[in-house]
């Protein structure tokens, strides 16, 4: 769900037309690309990706048919990387009090103040290119340990672990120069030079990756 577009985009899903114009209005006229959608299944229909420079969704909590809670759970099952900013009427505090366990970012309780909205889009976008480089890291640390072969990377997870190569060798009952072999290719393949690079490199692609089985 992610495109080569550089400017973030902001989505703004409300099926009040008239204030979804409004605020449609009050981001363009803040710089931001913004784009207006009248139901959260409109939102499902098109469902655009996430420019590379960030964006955030600015969902009404209470909508007919798919509500707001609704589709932030649908879009989690899909792990979507759009931060939600949920709007929200008076009587939705405990609503908004579910979103939020459930990961939005903020919730709004209409009517708000432009600037205290504008302020919280800033905040939402800078957390989704945050979350994006995270992203990007891992996918990049994951494909430079997709080279290596079974064997070579149960010597890497070994090396990362800080085990010598004698200790190695004990433990995949290999020789102590089959390790060493194995070894220079798990460097070489990764662009390691050492085994705390390694390692580093192994939670990047996942933070439980040094776990004993």
């Amino acid at each position: 769900m992610i495109n080569n577009k550089t400017e973030p985009a902001i989505h703004v899903i409300d099926d009040e037309a008239p204030f979804r114009r409004s605020l449609l209005f009050l981001l363009e006229s803040a710089g931001w690309t913004a784009s207006g959608h009248e139901s959260a299944e409109a939102f499902l229909a098109e469902m655009p990706s996430m420019p590379v420079d960030g964006g955030c969704l600015v969902l009404d909590i209470r909508m007919p048919r798919i509500s707001g809670l609704e589709l932030q759970r649908r879009l989690t099952a899909l792990a979507s990387p759009w931060p939600i900013i949920f709007m929200t009427g008076h009587g939705d505090v405990e609503l908004a009090v579910q979103v939020m366990k459930e990961g939005a970012i903020d919730f709004l309780q209409k009517p708000f103040k432009d600037h205290a909205f504008l302020e919280t889009i800033e905040r939402a976008v800078q957390l989704s290119r945050a979350q994006q480089q995270i992203s990007r890291r891992c996918a990049e640390a994951r494909a430079l340990l997709d080279r290596l072969s079974p064997r070579e990377a149960e010597v890497a997870r070994c090396l990362a672990r800080g085990l010598a190569n004698k200790e190695i060798a004990r433990e995949l009952s290999i020789s102590d120069n089959t390790v060493h072999v194995h070894r220079q290719h798990v460097m070489e393949k990764t662009g390691t030079g050492s085994a705390a690079d390694l390692a580093r490199l192994i939670l990047r692609a996942d933070p439980n990756g040094l776990d004993e089985d």
